[in-house]
């Protein structure tokens, strides 16, 4: 390739570009915009074709934060995936320990309690099957398991499915009951 003093020129390899200042057989010396001189071989050299305005036209500042912003911007939030056994988690729960369904329970006696308790669970599940609810979680604690007998013989009234609930959720003292649907 031939060069001529003037000629802007870049480094092959190198991050250095300059324009030409001095041709010496096969080498040529640079001049930096920095002002340094370097030597290089005419093969370590090209033409450096492009104006410098349009260069600084093409690649500005102004540019590149726009890109670097653009690429930082917040990207639209991935949703997240509900997993099949999610899906159908129970709509709704019933806990039915007594704290949970008066405020004080002085003066009841156990059986005052049970029968609070039991009211409490048919009239929700009468609502779940108005309602077209599938699922029911009736949370009655592990104690000594006389509400979960009754509660048993209260389901098997009613056109349902019931098992214990979610271990993982809810431990021993839950069970779930699963209300069919006549379809309409």
């Amino acid at each position: 390739m031939s060069f001529k003093v003037g000629d802007p020129v870049m480094v092959l390899d190198e991050d250095f570009s300059g324009t030409v200042a001095k041709i010496s057989g096969s080498t040529v010396t640079i001049e930096t915009k920095d002002g340094f001189l370097m030597i290089f071989d005419k093969t370590e050299l090209v033409k450096n074709d492009i104006d410098t305005h349009i260069k600084h036209r093409l690649f500005t500042n102004a540019d590149v934060d726009s890109v670097i912003s653009e690429k930082e911007s917040v990207s639209k939030p991935k949703q997240k995936r509900i997993k099949v056994k999610e899906r159908y988690q129970p709509t709704l729960e019933v806990d039915l320990h007594i704290n949970q369904l008066v405020k004080s329970s002085k003066g009841m006696n156990k059986h005052d309690i049970l029968t609070l308790q039991l009211d409490t669970a048919k009239g929700q599940l009468e609502f779940a099957i108005r309602k077209r609810i599938q699922k029911v979680v009736f949370i009655h604690g592990v104690g000594e398991g006389v509400l979960k007998l009754e509660l048993e013989y209260l389901f098997g009234r009613y056109p349902v499915k019931f098992y214990d609930a979610d271990y993982k959720k809810y431990g021993l003292g839950a069970t779930e009951v699963y209300i069919f649907q006549n379809p309409k």
